[in-house]
């Protein structure tokens, strides 16, 4: 009996002496698209919209999945050339769509032009955010000053924060173009904390990406929040992960 109430009372004691250890934070960096802004449902009401303003079925798509589909590789494969700084932006907005068009065999250099200024004008306006993200945000505001941290281009990313509400409750916003450096490089961050003001060791970067946030941050020595929105199963050592922006509530 004696034995057992000491390994209880041990246990209760080391239970309480994590209690009393958790970290406590001066600045919190946030990714924005993917992990507060729902950057795949504005994207998609975007592109549905532009297929029926282009007339792009007249032109010889079938129907707007045979469009999303081509349009989601190449993308995919010009945002890689972007972040490797192999082009500029200006570039990777213009040849997601002008690629695609050539592809569904519409070789039409201004009606590509023209999609990629509707598509910046029309997602700058969406305001689809993540549950749970102005909860999050009016929890965590009176409590430390918040900062973005994105690669995303500057002029959409500001309209994104002002449209959805969100820009108020940042004090900093740092762009890979403000930065001249992408994440995951630690250009950015580093950066980011000169702008700030901050301090890597008591600073946390919340963002949805393994090898653009965490990693980046991890690399800096500035602890990481993983949101797992899907999931998904992997073997990165993370310091916090949540499946849900609501479970950061009473983390921080």
């Amino acid at each position: 009996m004696i034995i057992i109430f000491f390994l209880y009372g041990m246990n209760y004691f080391c239970s309480s002496e994590k209690k009393q250890m958790r970290k406590t934070y001066k600045h919190i960096f946030f990714d924005l698209d993917h992990t507060l802004w729902d950057f795949e449902r504005n994207a998609e009401e975007t592109k549905r919209e532009m297929f029926e303003t282009f007339k792009l079925k007249e032109r010889g798509i079938p129907d707007y999945e045979s469009f999303r589909g081509i349009y989601i590789g190449i993308n995919q494969a010009l945002w890689a050339m972007y972040r490797d700084d192999i082009i500029e932006k200006d570039e990777l907005n213009f040849r997601r769509f002008y690629d695609t068009l050539c592809f569904l065999g519409i070789n039409d250099r201004a009606l590509g032009e023209d999609m990629a200024s509707g598509f910046i004008e029309g997602i700058s306006s969406k305001t689809y955010l993540f549950p749970h993200a102005k909860e999050l945000l009016e929890y965590l505001y009176p409590k430390y000053p918040l900062h973005i941290i994105t690669n995303g281009f500057e002029e959409v990313q500001y309209a994104k924060l002002k449209n959805s509400g969100m820009g108020r409750y940042f004090t900093s916003v740092i762009t890979s173009e403000e930065a001249s450096s992408k994440k995951p490089d630690a250009e950015i961050f580093q950066f980011a904390l000169r702008k700030t003001g901050a301090m890597a060791t008591e600073s946390i970067m919340i963002g949805d990406d393994l090898d653009v946030d965490i990693a980046g941050a991890r690399q800096m020595g500035i602890d990481q929040l993983y949101v797992n929105h899907d999931r998904k199963i992997h073997s990165e050592l993370v310091t916090l992960e949540v499946f849900s922006l609501e479970e950061i509530v009473g983390l921080l």
